[in-house]
């Protein structure tokens, strides 16, 4: 493919569309609650009112306002519609000149849609992610063609440097200078000379779904990051990993992948260049611990999900001995993007230390549960009171657990934190994948504690004493204390334990998996108290 086909593309998909689109969300959330056959009845509905020259219904990805589900939209007129039921199609196809509709209407100018800032989700909603040629129209594959054509490998990786972009996987690490250790490696001398590039889509956390919401709605622009990735790095082989509890992302993946190979966008000579690169998907086997990256690498390579010490790091030394790039699904759909609008732009959205956006899944006690996308820095009361709408009956929201497994829960009174991975950890907290879980007065924070070392106890692999068998002596005691029947003395022990466990675990799983606790006792340490027997 040249760009003059690629345009070609881009301007007989737009010649195609109708004027006006139905979208209907047919990401899972909205998948369980019968998208499809709400889809099914719009597309009859609008047939049956004569409609078909003008008027297209379109399954979409997610529109983000997951708790109001099964969602449509209506474009260009704007309308969106909620909680809508197989038997209301005709009256979304009747509104679309005015009639009466018995569907909920949405509110398209809530501040849960106009304080986000798309750039990784903004084709979520907009496309059908199972059409190539709808993400090519929208303007997709344009940054790999530039550069392939138009920067040298070290020019793309000085742009991911320049846009400050860290990994979105939770560690933060920045994302430029990983690449570059990887470009830099040479790997076995003795061996063949060949790098790879792993897409992490092992999203474990509880109440998280960012990743499965972006493989599901534009698994084109993960693809279209990776590409531009093993161009900068000098590799020739792609692997997403991801998890089996996906199954419509696994889906749409390797649709995605079919379609750009026959395309010519993976594969040999992509535009007409050397440049090469084959993707393929693998599937997880549901253990939270290959979310960590030398656990991942065993999987893929068919061995049990186990960490290894490191050094040495994949960059040097990871998928069958090679110098490996694993970026989480959400760093590379950001990719494309810097790419196209460029270095400069995407530096001067966030903070000084944490550019650019990031993906939350609101979920717990709170009105408004989905996906948004906001700029750092925005504070957690924005958040929570703003686009979240507080808490679905109107009491205070006493808390919020950021970082899943691995981060920590944050009081009312610290909601003004900014929301950057300095902040949050200067709170007690971490950025993690994205997961954003809200807590009402009426949760126990001792209970929030033992459920998240229940989860660490049960995905602990096994290979290191402290993890396995901390884990399991702290969700001891923190049973006992929410029993009252712990001492003081127990107490002390849980806070001892819990600074043995973080700092001798091989791995992030171990190492995070006393931050709920720490956090909890920090900020709500009467409730333990209140449970405690003299």
């Amino acid at each position: 493919m040249d760009l003059q086909e690629l345009h070609g593309i881009a301007e007989r998909e737009r010649a195609r569309r109708k004027a006006i689109r139905i979208h209907c969300c047919t990401s899972l959330g909205c998948h369980a609650s019968g998208a499809l056959e709400l889809q099914r009845r719009l597309a009859e509905a609008v047939e049956a009112a004569g409609r078909s020259d003008t008027v297209e219904v379109v399954g979409v990805g997610c529109i983000g306002f997951c708790g109001h589900g099964p969602l449509v939209s209506v474009e260009p007129a704007g309308l969106l519609f909620e909680r809508v039921t197989p038997e209301q199609a005709p009256d979304i196809v009747a509104a679309i000149d005015g009639g009466p509709c018995a569907a909920t209407r949405g509110d398209p100018n809530h501040p849960f849609f106009t304080r986000q800032l798309l750039v990784v989700r903004r084709n979520g909603g907009r496309i059908d992610p199972e059409r190539i040629e709808e993400y090519i129209a929208a303007g997709g594959y344009q940054a790999l063609y530039d550069a392939l054509h138009e920067m040298r490998p070290a020019e793309v990786i000085e742009a991911i440097t320049r846009s400050g972009l860290r990994g979105r996987g939770g560690a933060g690490y920045p994302t430029g200078l990983k690449w570059a250790t990887v470009a830099k490696s040479q790997g076995d001398p003795q061996g063949a000379p060949r790098k790879f590039v792993v897409c992490n889509g092992d999203e474990g956390d509880p109440g998280a779904f960012m990743d499965r919401s972006i493989l599901e709605s534009d698994p084109h622009l993960v693809l279209e990051g990776m590409s531009i990735a093993a161009y900068a790095v000098g590799a020739d082989q792609g692997y997403l990993y991801v998890r089996g509890e996906y199954p419509l992302a696994i889906q749409r993946l390797t649709k995605a992948i079919s379609q750009a190979r026959k395309h010519g966008l993976l594969g040999s000579q992509i535009f007409d260049t050397a440049f090469d690169f084959k993707v393929e998907v693998r599937v997880g086997a549901g253990a939270f611990v290959c979310g960590e990256e030398t656990a991942l690498i065993a999987s893929i390579e068919g061995r049990r999900g186990q960490p290894r010490p490191r050094p040495p790091y994949p960059a040097e030394r990871g998928l069958w001995g090679c110098p490996t790039l694993i970026n989480n699904v959400e760093t590379f759909a950001n990719i494309a993007p810097i790419i196209s609008r460029g270095a400069e732009w995407y530096a001067s959205i966030g903070t000084v230390k944490s550019r650019g956006t990031k993906v939350f899944a609101l979920a717990g006690k709170i009105r408004n549960t989905g996906l948004i996308e906001v700029p750092m820095g925005i504070t957690l009361r924005e958040i929570v009171e703003e686009l979240g709408g507080g808490s679905p009956d109107g009491t205070p929201v006493k808390a919020v657990q950021t970082g899943g497994p691995s981060g920590g829960c944050i009081p009312a009174a610290h909601f003004d934190t900014s929301v950057d991975y300095e902040s949050l950890a200067a709170a007690g907290s971490i950025m993690g994948s994205g997961g954003m879980v809200v807590m009402d007065a009426a949760t126990s924070m001792v209970e929030i504690a033992r459920f998240y070392m229940e989860f660490c106890m049960d995905e602990s692999c096994g290979k290191c004493v402290p993890c396995r068998v901390g884990t399991v002596q702290m969700h001891r005691l923190l049973d006992r204390i929410c029993a009252g029947a712990a001492s003081v003395d127990e107490l002390a022990q849980l806070e001892q334990l819990c600074q043995l466990v973080r700092e001798t675990s091989l791995c992030g799983l171990g190492q995070s998996a006393p931050n709920p606790v720490l956090s909890t006792l920090r900020y709500f340490r009467d409730e333990y108290e209140r449970l405690i027997s003299e």
